[in-house]
């Protein structure tokens, strides 16, 4: 299902909130298009991201993995939700997610360093 002109302009609205660092409106805005549809992986990705820049975790690593489940192949959204669970000390779930990305994505500078990082780290 495509997203309506009126969906795809509240998201683009939320994203501009969002790197406004207007995180409450930003919310509004994703979870408006969530309401009419459900399905969106876009707002899903970035209302998780929200979660994640607000300290609201379990509520970020949801979204993003809602995410990941709608849009299985988008790079950008394994690679969000990669980072969120290094970040959180998940090392096992973002290692899985950044081979996965690798996967789609063997060339990705990020996810491999990334797991250079986790593999020094833990020994």
């Amino acid at each position: 299902m495509t997203m309506s002109c009126l969906e795809n302009s509240i998201l683009e609205r939320g994203i501009a909130y969002k790197n406004e660092g207007q995180y409450d409106e930003a919310v509004a805005a994703f979870k408006e298009v969530l309401e009419k549809d459900p399905n969106s992986c876009d707002a899903h990705h970035q209302l998780g991201l929200v979660y994640g820049f607000t300290g609201l975790f379990d509520e970020s690593l949801e979204e993003l993995q809602k995410a990941v489940q709608l849009a299985a192949e988008r790079v950008d959204i394994r690679l969000d939700l990669a980072l969120t669970y290094s970040m959180l000390g998940m090392y096992d779930e973002a290692t899985a997610e950044f081979q996965e990305v690798l996967r789609l994505d063997p060339n990705n500078k990020r996810a491999t360093d990334s797991l250079k990082f986790i593999k020094e780290m833990l020994g």
